[in-house]
């Protein structure tokens, strides 16, 4: 019996040393991984309230048009006229068929009207720094509603509505 066991261990050893000096064979190849980044960009806008015109003082506030848009694209940032109606120069918060005249600028001076780049208006241009939200570029809005002209506005409540656009 121990001869058995020993001739079938012997056996068995053999084998494996057979199989395990047999040739293996292998093939590789490779493959690509790629990736395009396009461009892009989201806007976000805060309210500019000029709070309550007596008809004898100017008031001025600003809103913040915040961009992100992908890392190296270049953009630029247009306001239309608004729903309040009026034009680039000047521009109307509304109260059924009353309005106030008011405009927008894209500097402090309010020198420069921000529109969409028609009628001698502005655009406001820049390049993306990535779409993180630590990298939103902030520009500001300077708003502008004169006493002058808006002296005889009645009592109410006015508004408009400026679209935001970026062309990227």
């Amino acid at each position: 019996m121990r001869s058995r066991k020993l001739v079938s261990f012997v056996s068995t050893g053999v084998l494996l040393a057979l199989a395990g000096s047999a040739q293996a064979a292998t093939r590789t190849t490779n493959f690509n991984v790629t990736a395009s980044v396009a461009g892009n960009c989201q806007v976000t806008a805060t309210d500019l309230a000029f709070g309550a015109f007596d008809g004898e003082i100017d008031l001025a506030n600003t809103s913040t048009v915040s961009v992100r848009c992908t890392d190296g694209t270049p953009y630029s940032v247009a306001l239309d006229v608004g729903t309040g109606g009026g034009s680039f120069a000047g521009r109307a918060l509304a109260n059924g068929g009353d309005t106030v005249v008011y405009n927008l600028y894209r500097n402090a001076a309010h020198t420069e009207v921000w529109g969409d780049g028609t009628s001698s208006t502005f655009i406001v241009s820049d390049v993306g720094n990535g779409m993180g939200i630590p990298n939103a570029i902030d520009h500001t809005v300077y708003g502008e509603l004169l006493a002058a002209g808006n002296e005889n506005a009645p009592v109410g409540s006015y508004a408009s509505s400026i679209q935001v656009t970026v062309t990227y």
